[in-house]
């Protein structure tokens, strides 16, 4: 692709990611379409809306942060998400936790965590240079949430055990359809902002000096983009559960083969690009392979390998 131009690299990831998508809906399928598309299709939305949310996200940190190695989920951000899942099932049990409604319990996670991720996120304000310290603290309130889940998990009852594995990995198989609009109608009003503003996230990128010396409120516009990105880690990942290392991927694939700090085409890559492998990484195991494994667990693991490839190949600006 090294010889295209940028709107054709895009137009050839879209393309890729519209025949993954009709592999997804129409590989296997076998009955009534008027029951299969509407099945396979509100699935593929949720596929489509977290990918996009995650590398939406990803992408933005990582412009705030001029750091290619970091993303929000590195940050012990999910580590809260667990520990929030736990603490509910210890306190009103398996059947309570199971009988809350989907849409309020959504609502109350969403708004949580994106407060708790704010209060984190908001070391970024004090300048960007300032990396290590909220990496730092990220790294220890991950250690400290994940303690306190652990201490929780040895005191809950055996039998309630199994009910905090499902709700603590990422499942891409039961999505709430309810859920699954709102978290679109969120993530959809996100990109809209966000590619309005891309000449200004390319100033930005520059680093704080230089978009100030641009003209550019540079606290300002940092807090609309922490807010945007604690709204989009958030939904996400009440939508689906936890997911570490996916954004590094799609942002380390976004970064090769479109090779440009241009946000007008690297933002809708990073989603183009998200959603058309998490839903070719579906149809793979389900469809063709008719695997039962989380095609989650395979994501991460080449995501964790990214993310080792970028540190010690020191690409990581």
């Amino acid at each position: 692709m090294d010889n295209l131009s940028l709107p054709s690299r895009l137009a050839v990831l879209a393309t890729l990611a519209v025949f993954a998508l009709l592999a997804f809906m129409t590989l296997e399928s076998r009955g009534n379409w008027g029951f299969v598309l509407p099945f396979r299709g509100i699935k593929a939305l949720a596929l489509i809306t977290f990918a996009t949310s995650v590398a939406l996200s990803t992408m933005v940190f990582q412009t705030l942060t001029a750091n290619r190695i970091l993303t929000p989920s590195i940050m012990g951000f999910d580590a809260l998400y667990i520990l929030i899942q736990t603490s509910l099932v210890f306190t009103i049990g398996g059947v309570g936790y199971a009988s809350i409604d989907p849409v309020m319990k959504f609502t109350v996670e969403s708004v949580f965590m994106t407060a708790a991720a704010l209060a984190l996120f908001g070391m970024v304000l004090r300048g960007v240079h300032d990396i290590g310290r909220m990496v730092l603290t990220g790294l220890i309130l991950g250690v400290l949430f994940r303690s306190i889940t652990s201490l929780i998990n040895r005191l809950i009852d055996p039998s309630e055990f199994s009910v905090i594995q499902q709700a603590n990995f990422a499942s891409f198989n039961a999505v709430n359809v309810e859920l699954t609009w709102i978290t679109f109608v969120l993530t959809a009003a996100c990109f809209v902002w966000l590619m309005s503003i891309h000449k200004r996230l390319d100033i930005m990128a520059l680093g704080r000096d230089a978009a100030k010396g641009l003209g550019v409120d540079y606290e300002r516009e940092t807090k609309k983009l922490l807010a945007v990105i604690a709204l989009l880690v958030s939904s996400s990942t009440a939508l689906i559960g936890p997911v570490y290392f996916y954004g590094l991927l799609i942002a380390a694939l976004s970064h090769k083969l479109i090779g440009t700090w241009r946000h007008q085409y690297l933002l809708p890559a990073s989603c183009i690009i998200g959603a058309g492998l998490l839903i070719a990484s579906q149809t793979l195991f389900e469809r063709v392979l008719s695997l039962q494994t989380s095609v989650a667990v395979v994501i991460e693991a080449i995501g964790g390998i990214t993310f080792l490839l970028l540190l010690f190949t020191r690409k990581t600006r």
